[in-house]
């Protein structure tokens, strides 16, 4: 897929851009890949960059006494990056890894910033996507607050049909906040 195509499938999703903004976007994106396994930000760097992923998917983590603790599933077509990094200029409090050999976008909050000064509809851009993502943060938080292990575990595959194709269950069982165990025995009960 060409860079123009991927920027008009953002624009398209999100919040239509001018041919101006896009043609500049083009100019400014820069397209890295990745393997499996790359880590993308490191707990205690400083990240300015945000990701869209092309083709692939990605995790957010924290490694607590030992513990590795998913945090954040980004797919095709989503964006992720150190949110605490990005807005507060703090060193990350966790790691992003690519899970599957991934194409990405990559853009840095200055030329974020600069396009959204520039062009009124990549800032309303920004703000949908920020917002989406908030949403959806807000919607895990929720599960994992009020539901139990089962609603946690079905909220996640209708959200993500295909995740335990992609994500290894330790991911999945600590990004919803249940062993590794409980999530066993409810996959087994659901093939029941």
């Amino acid at each position: 897929m060409q860079n123009e195509d991927i920027i008009k499938s953002i624009s398209k999703r999100y919040n239509p851009l001018t041919k101006e903004c896009q043609s500049e976007l083009i100019e400014r994106v820069k397209v890295i890949t990745g393997r499996k396994r790359d880590i993308l930000v490191r707990e205690g760097q400083y990240s300015d960059k945000v990701y869209f992923i092309v083709n692939g998917c990605a995790r957010a983590f924290y490694l607590k006494e030992g513990k590795d603790i998913s945090d954040w599933f980004s797919f095709e077509n989503d964006f992720i990056c150190s949110i605490v990094s990005y807005f507060n200029n703090q060193p990350s409090p966790h790691y992003i890894e690519l899970l599957e050999n991934s194409v990405l976008l990559e853009f840095t909050k200055g030329e974020i910033d600069a396009l959204s000064n520039k062009y009124h509809d990549f800032e309303r851009l920004i703000r949908l996507i920020v917002t989406e993502i908030m949403l959806s943060h807000q919607k895990r938080i929720t599960s994992i607050l009020f539901h139990n292990a089962e609603q946690k575990y079905e909220n996640l595959l209708k959200i993500h049909p295909n995740i335990t194709n992609r994500i290894s269950l330790t991911h999945i069982a600590s990004y919803i906040g249940i062993t590794l165990e409980t999530l066993s025995r409810i996959r087994g009960i659901n093939r029941i």
